[in-house]
């Protein structure tokens, strides 16, 4: 249940600040342009001598309509035939990395985003999964964690069905609301019905977990419509639940330019909408996960939460946070070892590359020995709402009190205030201080100072 979190109104309003997410530490913000494919190739050659498996991710950035509070890397068209080209350059750079990856590497974890990837047609599918077990090591014996991002309105049973066969034993479904005043504000109309229909293949052709992305902060949205929705969503019972608070940041994102800022909730509806899902997901047996993620108790998330063993990557929380991370596609973002390496964000930047030979690799990172003990104690918190100090001692051969003097004067604040518990063991985050975790996090990290914090999504 969600009892290990407690809204707490006051602590929220002074502690809901705009921040990083940390699917990384250090965030793609620090990336630069020193990291090029030389660097992937290295990273990917000490991947296959220490024979660490492999989580794979595929960037589809195609589809047909333009959804306005989109911030992701993408293409609009009604051409089916603008992916052709681009599944070529993907085969190509399939094809490439796997030259420098062991065949004993085995694929653990597969996910398909974009985009729609469902906007590529049953043949393509076909034969990028079938060009995909050619390079690399994909499991076939349904063991691995092998999802893909669903627009209900681009799929229907048969697609279901030929996605099943390929392998994909996950799903994740794109709903953000049903109200239809909010859908059409954001021109995404999808009703229930058809929602419901993909729900009931996933359960029927026997998939693994299904997953709902909710949005609130969206136009036009209210706390009662929008509590209305979460029933619906209940409803359908997926195994987990994103919600996620909608950044209006238009000076960023061309689309979100068509969203009439008079429509937008106010900040206090939103706080609203969030603790009567809270509430309202309590009530239904789902547990939270953190950073807007919920699941059923009997979920993996949930378990690994559970036994110590979540972690989180640029995919969000896994389980698979022991494999080297590969990313194919624009824009995808690769970790390997102590390497990010992100692809270009041109699409024509990235298929030029792979027609001239080359990795499409443009910006990314090297981690530094700070990073990486910064890095330990965020995923920690993020990941288990606690730091056993001595742990990570041991694991960086550090004094935690010592490395991080100039935090503790913060640490004792969020102390006082209630959001952690702070003695010379540890740090537990209360079930009060859970949901600003986040703002936590920003304690620890080194560059933040830096940054316009503008750019990021507020917490709550």
């Amino acid at each position: 249940m969600l009892d290990n979190i407690r809204w707490d109104a006051d602590l929220i309003r002074r502690y809901d600040l705009s921040g990083p997410r940390y699917t990384s530490y250090p965030t793609a913000v620090q990336f630069h342009e020193g990291v090029g494919p030389f660097d992937m190739l290295h990273a990917l050659r000490d991947s296959q001598k220490a024979r660490r498996p492999l989580s794979l991710y595929v960037h589809i950035p195609f589809c047909a309509n333009i959804c306005y509070y989109c911030a992701c890397n993408k293409v609009i068209t009604k051409d089916r035939g603008r992916s052709a080209p681009y599944l070529a350059r993907l085969i190509h750079e399939a094809e490439m990395i796997g030259r420098h990856l062991g065949r004993e590497q085995r694929v653990e974890q597969l996910h398909f985003g974009g985009g729609t990837p469902t906007f590529l047609s049953p043949g393509q599918l076909r034969e990028l999964m079938s060009q995909l077990r050619t390079h690399l090591h994909l499991l076939d014996d349904d063991s691995g964690d092998y999802g893909i991002e669903i627009d209900p309105r681009e799929a229907d049973w048969s697609t279901m069905g030929l996605l099943r066969e390929l392998g994909f034993n996950r799903v994740s479904l794109g709903v953000q609301d049903f109200d239809l005043e909010v859908q059409r504000a954001v021109n995404r109309l999808q009703s229930f019905d058809e929602t419901r229909a993909i729900m009931d293949a996933a359960r029927t052709l026997q998939y693994r977990s299904v997953n709902i992305d909710l949005i609130y902060g969206l136009p036009k949205q209210t706390p009662e419509r929008f509590a209305q929705t979460v029933e619906q969503v209940i409803g359908l019972q997926p195994d987990r639940l994103s919600v996620f608070n909608y950044a209006h940041l238009p000076e960023r994102f061309m689309p979100q330019r068509r969203i009439d800022v008079a429509d937008l909730p106010s900040p206090g509806q939103k706080l609203e909408m969030l603790q009567r899902t809270i509430e309202q997901l309590s009530a239904a047996g789902y547990r939270y996960i953190g950073m807007d993620h919920f699941a059923l108790p009997d979920d993996e998330l949930a378990m690994a939460q559970e036994d110590g063993t979540l972690q989180r990557n640029f995919q969000g929380y896994t389980t698979h946070g022991h494999c080297d991370l590969i990313g194919l596609g624009v824009s995808a973002i690769s970790q390997i070892g102590n390497l990010y390496a992100q692809n270009s964000s041109e699409i024509a930047d990235y298929m030029s590359s792979l027609d001239n030979g080359q990795l499409a690799t443009r910006r990314g990172l090297f981690c530094t020995p700070d990073d990486r003990i910064r890095r330990a104690v965020i995923q920690q918190l993020i990941c288990h709402f606690r730091l056993d100090f001595a742990a990570v001692e041991r694991e960086f051969n550090i004094e935690f009190r010592g490395y991080f003097a100039s935090v503790w004067p913060e640490l004792e604040r969020f102390a006082s205030d209630g959001l952690i518990l702070l003695d010379r063991d540890g740090i537990d985050v209360t079930a009060a201080g859970r949901l600003l975790v986040r703002s936590l996090c920003m304690l620890f990290d080194r560059y933040l100072p830096e940054q316009n914090l503008q750019r990021f999504s507020r917490v709550i």
